[in-house]
């Protein structure tokens, strides 16, 4: 099967929240193309001038927002009363539905690194309930290949599943 590139996409660096650095991928210019992931934020830095502002207290409905923090700290507080903390390598998985109210605060470590990535949810699951979870190291499954390793956290591949 051969495969063809139809698009590419260069991400730009801007803030978001309190003044948070980071690189939007995709954003409000590339919905259309890309629904239904709404937006890809990549972060990466070595000072926390950049990022412990955080995203102080707003809502979410009708999304998933789902964060992966390879290097660093994430804390994610709700209005459902989920206080929760992930580090290296480590998810956080919200599903906004009907409504939520939450925070991230970002403390300051030797490097934060990471990707949040926000999905359109089907018009169905649109007024689903809020929900919170995370997925920590232990629950991940860590899949060895000639060529690296697969580390699966949501989903499945070949005869492994997700947790």
């Amino acid at each position: 099967m051969e495969r063809k590139i139809s698009q590419q996409v260069t991400g730009y660096r801007t803030k978001d929240g309190a003044g948070v650095n980071l690189v939007r991928v995709l954003g409000d210019q590339t919905v259309r193309q890309y629904d239904p992931i709404l937006m890809l934020d990549s972060f990466d830095s070595t000072n926390p001038d950049d990022y412990t502002a955080g995203f102080p207290m707003h809502p979410h409905r009708g999304i998933e927002t789902i964060s992966y923090v390879y290097r660093g700290y994430m804390t994610h507080k709700d209005s459902l009363g989920n206080e929760d903390t992930i580090g290296d390598g480590e998810v956080q998985w919200m599903t906004a539905g009907s409504g939520i109210m939450h925070e991230e605060r970002l403390p300051a470590a030797a490097r934060l690194l990471g990707v949040q990535l926000w999905l359109n949810l089907p018009a169905k699951d649109k007024l689903a309930p809020p929900a919170y979870h995370s997925i920590k190291n232990s629950d991940i499954e860590e899949i060895d290949f000639n060529w690296g390793k697969l580390r699966l956290l949501a989903g499945e591949f070949e005869e492994e599943k997700a947790l």
